[in-house]
């Protein structure tokens, strides 16, 4: 699916969708974010060598991992609950194509538990196991 399709699932928008394309293969996410280079996060990032931050790294893993929750995403935000065990092994430039690959661990009700590494060129950048929790969107949406 491309980003058309997948702003039906997350509530993600612009400029902090951070997934171009994924498709679900058996139980399986496989995303893709391509690194532009004019992302607001690289401004600072750092002027004189650019690098995607880790916990842009995390977002990118977890926007891919909540399109296999796709069924019970209708009505509900996926809020973090954790992030367990993130290991970063190499930098993430401008010009480099992130692949993801995502799957559930575990469900508990409305808490998924999801394990995803990303890569670029087949070497691993990150990895890490995440917690969500599905808010409903009226709980969501009226929380001060």
């Amino acid at each position: 699916m491309d980003r058309t399709e997948i702003k039906t699932i997350l509530p993600h928008r612009e400029p902090m969708l951070l997934v171009d394309e994924v498709v679900k293969i058996d139980e399986v996410a496989h995303g893709k974010y391509h690194v532009r280079g004019d992302e607001a996060f690289l401004q600072g990032h750092f002027p004189s060598r650019p690098i995607v931050p880790g916990v842009i790294l995390c977002e990118i893993m977890a926007q891919t991992s909540c399109i296999l929750l796709k069924e019970d995403l209708y009505g509900h935000t996926p809020l973090y609950r954790g992030l367990d065990h993130v290991k970063f092994k190499r930098q993430v430039e401008p010009g480099d194509t992130i692949e993801i690959k995502a799957q559930i661990l575990q469900k508990k009700l409305k808490s998924y538990f999801v394990a995803a590494e990303a890569s670029v060129g087949g070497e691993l950048c990150a990895r890490a196991e995440m917690t969500f929790a599905l808010v409903p969107n009226e709980v969501f949406l009226n929380q001060k």
